[in-house]
C-alpha cells in the first residue's frame, strides 16, 4: 500500500508540473505583452510631453504607466511562485530517485558478491548436473539464465535512473538561475515603480496651483461631450426610424405580391419607432453574433490604453469633481488607424465638429460609434469586416494626444465598452 500511495503521489505531482509549465508559458507571454505596452506608453508619454500644454494629460498617461508596472510586478511574482512550486516537485523527484538508486545499488552489490562466490563454470555445471531429474535440471538452467538477465536489467536500470537524476539536478540548477533572475527583475521593477510614483507626486503638486483652470476646462469639455452625446442619440434614432420604415415598406410589398400574408409576417413597427429597431432575419443573426462576442471584440485601435472609462467617475486629480463618459476614451499613438470591432454596415459618417468626424456601424440592433477621427475611409452603406480600417484617429494640436472615443449602444441604450473588448 505505501508503494502504491507513493506512485499515486508521483503521478499527481508530474501532472501538476505539466500544468505549471503551461501556466509559466502563459505568464511569460503576458509579461512580454505588458512590457511592450509599457514601451508603447513611454513613447506616447515622451511625445505628449514635447507638445503638452496641460499637465493633466501627462498625469493620465503616467498613471497608466504606473498601473502597467504594477501588473508587471504581479505577473513576475506569480512566475516566481509557480517556479518555486515546480522546483519543490522536482526536488521531490530527485529525493525519490536517490532513494530508489540506493536500494538498487545495494541489491546489485549483493548479487555481484554472490555471483563472485559462485563464479566458476564448474560450480554452475555441478549445480545443473546434481539435479535429481531432467525437469529439475532444466528449471535450474532457466533459473541461472533468468538470474543473469535480471542482473543485467538491474544494471541498466541503475544507469537509467542515474542519468534521470543527473537531468533533474541540471533542471533544478537551471530553475534556480531563472528564479534568481526573476527576483532581480522584480526588485528592479519595484524600484522603477517607486521612481514613477515620486515623479507623479511632483506632477500632482505642480498641478494643484492650476485647480480652478482645470475644473473650468473639465466642465467645458463635459458640456461639449453632453451635446455630442445628444446628437449621437438623435442620429441613431433617425437611423432606427429609417430602418423600420424600409422594413415596413418591404413587408407590405411582400404581402401585396402574394409572397407572404399578414399572419406569416412579423408585426409592423409601430409608427416607425425610433427607439427600437425591427430586425430582419439577417439582422437577428448579426445581433446574436455580436452579442455572443461580448468580451472578445478586438480594440478599435491596435495599440493604446483606456485613459477615461465608462460612466460617472471622479476626476483623476480632484475627487469632488464628477466626470461622465458615455463610452471609453482610448489614448493611442500618433497616426493610429481606427478599425471596426465587428462586421456590420456603416449607417452614418458625420462631422460632429469641424475637427471631429465620427463613423456609426450597425450590427443588427447594436451600434458601434468611433469618434475623433481626422479622416474617414468608409462611406454610408458600406459593409465592413472585423478589424477593417475605417479612418485615422485625430491628434490634438493643443495637447499632442491621440484619442479615440468608442461607444457601444443597443438601440439607444449605452453599454460599457470595457465589458465587450478583449482583456489586455
Amino acid at each position: 500500500m505505501p508503494k502504491f500511495l507513493l506512485s499515486l503521489i508521483f503521478i499527481c505531482a508530474t501532472t501538476f508540473v505539466w500544468a505549471q509549465d503551461s501556466q509559466q508559458e502563459k505568464l511569460e507571454e503576458r509579461k512580454a505583452q505588458i512590457q511592450q505596452e509599457i514601451r508603447d506608453n513611454e513613447k506616447m508619454l515622451q511625445s505628449v510631453k514635447k507638445k503638452e500644454k496641460s499637465a493633466v494629460n501627462v498625469f493620465l498617461i503616467q498613471q497608466n504607466k504606473i498601473k502597467l508596472k504594477e501588473k508587471l510586478i504581479n505577473t513576475t511574482a506569480k512566475q516566481e511562485r509557480l517556479l518555486s512550486n515546480d522546483m519543490y516537485i522536482n526536488q521531490l523527484k530527485v529525493n525519490k530517485l536517490k532513494r530508489e538508486l540506493a536500494v538498487l545499488k545495494e541489491d546489485y552489490s549483493k548479487m555481484i558478491l554472490k555471483s563472485y562466490k559462485s563464479r566458476s563454470e564448474q560450480s554452475r555445471a555441478m549445480f545443473i548436473l546434481s539435479s535429481e531429474s531432467f525437469l529439475q535440471a532444466y528449471k535450474r538452467a532457466q533459473y541461472l539464465k533468468q538470474y543473469t538477465n535480471f542482473r543485467k536489467n538491474q544494471g541498466l536500470e541503475i544507469q537509467s535512473k542515474t542519468a534521470e537524476l543527473v537531468d533533474y539536478n541540471a533542471k533544478l540548477n537551471g530553475q534556480r538561475q531563472v528564479k534568481k533572475k526573476i527576483i532581480a527583475e522584480n526588485q528592479k521593477e519595484k524600484q522603477s515603480l517607486e521612481v514613477e510614483k515620486k515623479e507623479q507626486q511632483k506632477l500632482v503638486n505642480s498641478i494643484k496651483k492650476d485647480k480652478s483652470k482645470i475644473i473650468a476646462d473639465t466642465k467645458a469639455k463635459q458640456k461639449e461631450s453632453k451635446a455630442i452625446d445628444a446628437k449621437i442619440k438623435q442620429l441613431i434614432r433617425a437611423a432606427i426610424a429609417e430602418a423600420n420604415r424600409k422594413a415596413e415598406e418591404e413587408r407590405r410589398k411582400r404581402i401585396a405580391e402574394g409572397k407572404a400574408t399578414e399572419s406569416s409576417e412579423p408585426a409592423p413597427a409601430k409608427s416607425y419607432s425610433s427607439d427600437r429597431i425591427a430586425l430582419t432575419p439577417e439582422g437577428k443573426i448579426l445581433a446574436a453574433d455580436f452579442k455572443a462576442n461580448r468580451g472578445k471584440l478586438p480594440w478599435p485601435v491596435e495599440k493604446g490604453f483606456i485613459s477615461l472609462g465608462y460612466g460617472d467617475q471622479p476626476h483623476p486629480l480632484y475627487s469632488t469633481l464628477t466626470v461622465h463618459n458615455s463610452g471609453v476614451e482610448i489614448t493611442t499613438e500618433q497616426g493610429a488607424t481606427a478599425r471596426a470591432v465587428f462586421e456590420g454596415v456603416v449607417s452614418k459618417v458625420i462631422a460632429l465638429s469641424p475637427v471631429n468626424r465620427a463613423v456609426f456601424i450597425q450590427h443588427g440592433d447594436y451600434f458601434t460609434v468611433y469618434q475623433n477621427l481626422s479622416s474617414v475611409s468608409v462611406e454610408q452603406g458600406d459593409k465592413v469586416k472585423v478589424k477593417q480600417s475605417i479612418g485615422k484617429v485625430r491628434t490634438s494640436g493643443d495637447t499632442g494626444k491621440t484619442i479615440i472615443k468608442f461607444l457601444i449602444l443597443q438601440n439607444t441604450s449605452n453599454n460599457n465598452p470595457e465589458g465587450w473588448l478583449q482583456n489586455r
